[in-house]
């Protein structure tokens, strides 16, 4: 019997515990891939930020800059109608290239006529110098008249006190006496008439020379006239100041263009910079002569380097129509920004990428 129940009892105890043991090996459940995505995207992070700091330890950054060059006004200085033009929308030009040419015919004409004005002028100063000469010779003649007259004078003056001595003696008449007196005042007037000759004549050659002088004068009045007159007529044709590329032409054939007014620009494709805006808590340890590493927008992969040329004394919002005031309560303390040049090293070799207005973006080496 016991052996009986032993049976019994054991094998359903042995059954159960079987059966529990199977219930309790479930599986393992794996790992989710999620956590391992944001383990590496926190580490590539990790990674970037700390080598995006390490980088602003070493660089000051800015995207707020572009490419500058000259931009030249071409501008007549005469006025009138356009006869031809040797440009076209953005064409290249040299530097003296001719690029319009105004009707000169009137300007040509007034060239002609300040010519003749000269000439006119110097017939009158070939006048003048002989009037001039005639006058030299009056006086001249006019002191050798008086000379010859007072040796008459003289001669007058003589016979008269001769004859005043022979009538106290009783030699001559009285008549005779008066007649002596009669010569010697006729001679003394007349020496007093080539006198004012004299005088006359003088003033003659005072007038001719002080003519001359108004003549020469005008002479230099016409040869300005003269001078002023092929100037304008230079005027007709324009050449470019400087060589570049135009901008967008605005005039054509024919038309009347004002002296002064611009006619378009021309910018210079010989120099090129850059002018970045950093901020003012960005200059600490920024200095003239930095290396400089640029990045165009439009030209990503182009690696171009700078230096830093020069500083603005003024910060950009200083230039703005209606610039703000930070000392004063009424605005709002803002961060401002100053201009920066940065030359470009060896610019001649990116003249076909480099356009004035063109976005970049530089980082100075401050290190």
């Amino acid at each position: 019997m016991t052996l009986i129940v032993n049976q019994v009892y054991f094998c359903p105890y042995k059954a159960v515990n079987k059966n529990l043991r199977m219930e309790n090996t479930t599986p393992p459940k794996k790992k989710s891939p999620v956590l391992f995505i944001v383990m590496a995207v926190v580490a590539v992070a990790a990674f970037f930020g700390i080598r995006s700091f390490l980088h602003n330890l070493k660089y000051e950054i800015t995207d707020n800059a572009q490419i500058e060059s000259r931009s030249v006004p071409v501008i007549s200085r005469v006025a009138g109608y356009v006869d031809s033009l040797g440009v076209d929308d953005y064409g290249k030009v040299g530097q003296n290239e001719l690029i319009i040419k105004i009707d000169d015919a009137e300007y040509a004409l007034a060239v002609v006529q300040s010519q003749a004005d000269l000439l006119n002028a110097q017939a009158d100063e070939t006048n003048a110098q002989a009037s001039y000469s005639n006058s030299l010779a009056n006086r001249k003649l006019s002191s050798a008249n008086a000379d010859v007259q007072l040796t008459r004078l003289n001669k007058a003056k003589a016979d008269l006190a001769r004859d005043e001595s022979l009538l106290k003696e009783g030699a001559i008449t009285p008549k005779q006496l008066e007649d002596t007196r009669s010569t010697y005042e006729g001679a003394n007037k007349q020496y007093t008439a080539n006198q004012d000759q004299i005088s006359l004549a003088s003033t003659q050659v005072a007038i001719a020379q002080a003519q001359i002088q108004k003549i020469k004068a005008l002479i230099e009045t016409r040869k300005a006239a003269l001078d002023q007159a092929k100037l304008k007529l230079s005027y007709c044709r324009i050449t470019a100041p400087v060589s570049g590329r135009i901008g967008k032409r605005s005039i054509e054939k024919g038309q009347f263009v004002q002296a002064g007014a611009p006619l378009f620009s021309i910018v210079n494709d010989e120099s090129f910079w850059i002018v970045a805006n950093f901020k003012e808590t960005q200059l600490e340890k920024m200095k003239e002569g930095q290396e400089v590493n640029i990045k165009l927008d439009g030209y990503p992969d182009l690696e171009i380097k700078g230096k830093i040329a020069s500083f603005s004394q003024a910060t950009g919002a200083k230039f703005a129509l209606l610039p703000a005031d930070n000392a004063t309560g009424n605005f709002v303390k803002v961060t401002q920004r100053v201009p920066v040049k940065i030359d470009i090293v060896n610019a001649n070799a990116y003249k076909n990428v480099l356009r004035a207005g063109l976005s970049a973006e530089v980082e100075v080496n401050v290190k």
